[in-house]
């Protein structure tokens, strides 16, 4: 049996050198003041910092797979990897240039001694201002079972939550369309990891009645509609988050699978930790802030009031998960 840890991180504002010839004219405009003195010793350090604890997962042996959001390019990318060659990882990466307002894009690290890369999707979420799209990668193990991860990073509750929350409706409702179409094309018991910052909590409007998720793990295998389990309600008990605003906890990233992987004698299924958990958020004692909130440091920027490039890391702790290979 092979057992592969998965991991999602929003890396928070992974951008390239603020003079960077890879970004277009219209959005070296509108990010010129935010990202005054991002220049390659700070991406440097931030760098550093991420790789510090993406070394720490998977109990030091880096993950299997790794979503990350709120990176700007290929490039930064590639830097991130090669801070990680001391794991002696032969990560792939899988990404797309995406038509956000800010340039941020979704990608995916996969270990390429593990995994087949066999095609990538980004499904457009209709928005009056542009968004990450939603981005689909198809996998296939070196045993030859398929896996499917599709990264997620919706809309901001910029503006106020109720006032924002159309935006993630509209996400959702994409996600569900895409995963009924890929019932329709590849079977109902494809296996199917969907994962991201959703910016909504599991019991959402946006999660539970438009992205068709459930706490119910018999509900969601004995569907033939793209239902989706939805690992983090018990996290959510727990008063604890992944990320923090005014002082109060939010689990909006999360883990969330398809049939696929409930299914009994399934050749690739969900799995548990050694203390019995499907899901955790990794909050690393470097990364965590103390006291009665414990939100995660912020590297942040040097134009910015949360500027702490020797101690912080991401506003978002990273979650992660374990699936087995029968």
């Amino acid at each position: 049996m092979n057992t592969y840890y998965l991991g999602w991180w929003n890396l928070e504002n992974l951008f390239d050198v603020e003079d960077s010839q890879q970004r277009p004219d219209y959005l070296q405009s509108r990010l010129r003041n935010e990202l005054k003195g991002w220049n390659a010793e700070v991406l440097d350090k931030k760098l550093n910092q991420l790789a510090l604890i993406i070394k720490k997962m998977n109990v030091n042996l880096g993950p299997d797979i790794l979503g990350v959001c709120e990176i700007e390019n290929k490039v930064v990318l590639e830097m991130l990897a090669g801070k990680l060659k001391s794991l002696n990882r032969n990560y792939g990466i899988a990404h797309h240039d995406m038509s956000d307002n800010r340039g941020i894009d979704i990608a995916f690290f996969y270990d390429e001694d593990l995994f087949d890369f066999e095609g990538q999707f980004s499904h457009e979420v209709l928005k009056r201002n542009a968004t990450r799209d939603l981005f689909q990668v198809n996998l296939r193990t070196k045993s030859g079972n398929p896996l499917i991860v599709i990264g997620n990073h919706w809309p901001a509750r910029t503006g106020g939550v109720y006032e924002s929350e159309p935006y993630r409706i509209m996400a959702g409702e994409t996600l569900s369309y895409w995963l009924e179409r890929i019932f329709e094309i590849r079977r109902s018991d494809i296996p199917v990891i969907v994962m991201g910052d959703f910016n909504d909590e599991c019991f959402n409007r946006s999660m539970v009645d438009y992205a068709q998720s459930t706490s119910s793990l018999v509900r969601t295998r004995n569907a033939r509609i793209p239902r989706l389990f939805n690992l983090m309600w018990p996290i959510n008990g727990e008063a604890s988050g992944t990320f923090y605003f005014n002082n109060f906890p939010y689990v909006i990233d999360q883990f969330l699978v398809t049939r696929g992987l409930l299914l009994k004698d399934a050749p690739v299924s969900l799995a548990q930790f050694a203390d019995g958990a499907t899901v955790k958020v990794n909050k690393y004692s470097e990364m965590v802030s103390g006291g009665q909130y414990p939100d995660p440091i912020r590297f942040g920027r040097p134009a910015s009031s949360t500027y702490n490039p020797d101690k912080g890391y991401s506003d978002h702790y990273p979650v992660s998960m374990v699936i087995s290979e029968n």
